[in-house]
């Protein structure tokens, strides 16, 4: 095996397991098809593996290429993360930060706190990564993270902010239509929006109210802003976030009392980035922000 393989090869294989094939991977990344064929090429002699096959639908990765992966993407998230210590250097806050949170926190919550933090600091570039994985920070796959479950990572510095409550909320058009349920038993006589893989969130809910199976849901979809949508559409009854649904017209609260559940809310980021002016500042922008979003109240 070589003693040194450039990065780029790397890059290159990383963009072939992610387009399928030479020539998605060129205009992914920006460079010419044969250029991404040498590279390949280059790595599989270098560590003396097969790691692409052809097949009908174009490149299909070996096992060893798919051993390989989660290695080659540590290294690109390495990458990244120079990059954007490299962009902050020098005086003042400038560069480059990359925060991941859940899709809804990312669309319903985060944009007025980016948006006041960007005005305040215009030369602070943000990065928002909008996913429900739990990004790795010790990876330097973002630098701050909103997490809805305390981080078990080491090294990290983190902040609860609080628990934001759930509860189940329906249109008030679907209401007048099918009547409004008086108990947690009349909800299989309704439309309800919910999850489609069961998730640890949902067995743990599913514990504390036995009546929310996977079998009560009639419209299932495990994308969070889409269950938002059907429940803003006036499609049925699901649950949201009550700070965010006291912020949307026409939505009205479901069993108050007998459904009511806390998600915890922390922000997290690595030790090592707490003397970057940068991430500093952004972190306290979102405890700021993230903390006025969780007192926004209790439910009407």
């Amino acid at each position: 095996m070589a003693s040194e393989i450039g990065w780029e090869l790397y890059r290159s294989f990383l963009g072939v397991l992610k387009e399928g094939s030479l020539s998605g991977a060129a205009r992914e990344l920006g460079v010419a098809q044969p250029t991404i064929g040498r590279h390949i090429a280059a790595l599989e002699k270098a560590l003396n593996l097969a790691l692409f096959t052809r097949s009908p639908t174009g490149l299909r990765p070996t096992d060893s290429a798919l051993a390989l992966e989660s290695h080659a993407a540590a290294m690109a998230s390495t990458a990244a993360a120079l990059e954007r210590a490299a962009a902050s250097q020098g005086e003042g806050v400038r560069g480059v930060v990359r925060i991941t949170a859940s899709e809804v926190i990312g669309v319903e919550v985060l944009p007025p706190i980016i948006g006041d933090l960007h005005a305040r600091y215009p030369d602070l570039k943000v990065e928002l990564v909008l996913t429900s994985r739990v990004q790795d920070l010790l990876r330097r796959e973002a630098d701050i993270a909103v997490r809805m479950t305390p981080p078990r990572q080491e090294s990290l510095v983190a902040r609860r902010i609080g628990a934001v409550e759930l509860g189940l909320y329906a249109r008030q058009e679907y209401l007048e239509r099918r009547g409004t349920p008086r108990n947690s038993s009349e909800l299989a006589q309704h439309t309800i929006i919910g999850f489609d893989q069961m998730t640890a969130f949902m067995r743990s809910f599913s514990k504390s109210s036995p009546v929310f199976s996977r079998d009560l849901f009639s419209l299932r979809t495990d994308n969070d802003l889409a269950q938002l949508a059907l429940i803003r559409a006036g499609a049925g009854i699901g649950l949201c976030q009550v700070p965010v649904a006291k912020r949307s017209e026409g939505l009205l609260r479901i069993l108050p009392r007998q459904v009511s559940l806390p998600l915890e809310t922390w922000i997290t980021m690595h030790e090592d980035l707490r003397a970057r002016p940068g991430c500093r500042v952004a972190f306290e922008a979102l405890r700021v922000g993230l903390t006025e979003h969780v007192a926004a109240g209790p439910a009407r």
